[in-house]
């Protein structure tokens, strides 16, 4: 393979645009040739340029070898009426291109597209809001029981979540979520499902990919839990499926030679004329299943081919986002695909073209194309049809990551939790994203991270007025052993310690306070005794 890659990011078609004529240009052979009697320099024959650019199409890693030469002829039309190329008469845009001796030749300058001047979103700024612990009630407390004794805290629980290090627990209560309405359920699995498409992607942000808006969560939520045994989405309205005349078209073929339900008459051809059929149906849609919102989420996928499961995960994330009647469509359509290219009973549908080639060509157009029209949109859906079709079993299952994520999230909003005072964060949530730091940056957040809430801890102790001293000196050493390096830091000498914990005055000893009497000391008097 050769060329550029292209990796994923916004405007991947037109940067793939851009590639393909700067190659043509810099690679296609020029040289002189005659025409009317006369000769023309640096030129050569549409022959010539089809043989050339179908080889530099193959061989590119953005294209793939799936590019037929009828493809490139396509593109070559496209070229000439972009004035990408012109005749040697210097006409252009409405001239047809001819695969044959008509001589050709480059302008001064063919013309690259340019990009949108919009700014783009940065950090994921763009994404969905996951619901949080915003909104909880308070769960009623049960009556006639008595009043439990708060529990002293020990050391080896201080750093329990919503708690204190040291003392006693402070009040708490019981909290929930308001019950989840099913307008949140789709919500969650909206922005969760974003948030995993631009994981898998390896983009910073999906500006210029996917406009979030336009992403459905009652779609997300539909194509993962109203399915049949098989996989296929089920339709609520009956009236979104297709008619039952192009389902049975699509069983004759899918199990030919056992498929003819209505018992209709076979002849010679019958088999061509039911493809004709179901081609005809999905050539009149108005839009391509995979929807023009979606159109560069699919390009992009585009670069992760070389990468099976990498690419396998991001259509089984992106498919999510379809309509269910369009991802209906499209499971149905490829597993027909697939069924009749394996099929070794089916007659050939062509006399030129391979079956497999034959189904690719048919339907490409009908599965991915841009509002616009883009100019590489049959190249690129050709590939990614492709690829689709080979790994159609696998590319409609939910990814188990996701859907574990999900309940998860959905779990933890409806689980009961204890909340208490001074308690307002809820820190079970783990945040959305991520930024990679420095080693140096991660050593001074763990530092802050541990050290500022037992700081905080340490002053409320020593501000408590309502704790006993002899009790606040013992919970001060206990802190001292747990975390020496915090209270040294605040404690350094014993002179700092002694400015806020004054020491207490020594009481006097029984045996000394005769010395602060106020009389003298009197010798002892014999008393006279009187006798009867």
């Amino acid at each position: 393979m050769e060329g550029k890659v292209i990796g994923p990011g916004p405007y991947r078609a037109t940067k793939l645009w851009n590639e393909t004529i700067k190659l043509f240009r810099g690679g296609m052979p020029l040289r002189r040739h005659w025409a009317h009697f006369r000769y023309f320099d640096c030129s050569f024959t549409g022959s010539e340029a089809v043989d050339y650019l179908h080889e530099l199409l193959r061989r590119n890693y953005n294209f793939g070898p799936e590019v037929t030469r009828y493809q490139t002829l396509q593109l070559l039309k496209k070229f000439l009426k972009a004035h990408v190329i012109e005749d040697i008469k210097g006409r252009h845009g409405t001239e047809d291109f001819e695969d044959s001796g008509h001589l050709y030749r480059f302008p001064t300058l063919s013309p690259l597209k340019s990009f949108p001047t919009r700014p783009l979103l940065k950090d994921g700024r763009d994404l969905p809001r996951l619901i949080r612990w915003d909104d909880y009630e308070e769960l009623p407390q049960r009556e006639n029981i008595p009043p439990q004794k708060s529990a002293v805290m020990t050391s080896d629980l201080w750093n329990k979540r919503h708690s204190v290090a040291i003392g006693d627990v402070h009040e708490c209560k019981l909290i929930r979520r308001k019950e989840i309405t099913p307008k949140q359920v789709d919500h969650i699995w909206k922005s969760m499902t974003v948030a995993h498409l631009q994981r898998v992607l390896g983009l910073q942000s999906l500006d210029g990919v996917l406009n979030h808006t336009h992403v459905n969560g009652k779609h997300i939520v539909h194509n993962v839990f109203k399915v049949n045994k098989t996989g296929i989405v089920v339709l609520e309205n009956k009236a979104e499926d297709m008619p039952y005349w192009v389902i049975s078209a699509m069983k004759c073929l899918a199990n030919w030679p056992n498929g003819n339900e209505t018992k209709q008459p076979m002849y010679p051809g019958f088999e061509r004329d039911v493809l004709r059929t179901v081609g005809d149906y999905f050539q009149r849609l108005k839009e391509p299943l995979l929807t023009f919102h979606l159109y560069e989420v699919f390009v992009n996928i585009l670069s992760l081919l070389h990468n099976q499961e990498v690419a396998t995960e991001a259509l089984q994330v992106s498919s999510l986002l379809l309509p269910p009647p369009n991802r209906r469509r499209l499971q149905l359509l490829l597993r027909l695909m697939a069924r009749v290219c394996q099929n070794p009973h089916l007659p050939p549908l062509n006399d030129t073209i391979a079956t497999r080639t034959l189904m690719v060509q048919m339907f490409s157009h009908c599965v991915l194309g841009s509002v616009d029209e883009m100019d590489l949109d049959e190249l690129l859906a050709t590939k990614l049809v492709t690829f689709m079709m080979e790994h159609h079993n696998t590319i409609f299952q939910v990814p188990s990551k996701l859907r574990h994520q999900v309940e998860e999230h959905l779990s933890h909003l409806k689980r009961v939790q204890i909340k208490y005072a001074g308690s307002d964060t809820d820190f079970s949530s783990s945040p959305a994203f991520c930024k990679q730091i420095s080693r140096v940056e991660s050593e001074e957040q763990k530092v802050i991270g541990t050290q500022t809430p037992l700081q905080e801890l340490l002053e409320g102790l020593i501000a408590d007025k309502e704790l006993p001293a002899k009790d606040k000196k013992k919970r001060l050493k206990q802190f001292q052993k747990s975390y020496p390096e915090v209270y040294h830091h605040r404690f350094p000498t014993e002179e700092s310690k002694a400015a806020v914990i004054p020491e207490k005055t020594p009481r006097l000893k029984p045996h000394l306070m005769f010395l602060n009497l106020k009389k003298p000391f009197q010798p002892f008097q014999r008393s006279w005794s009187f006798r009867a």
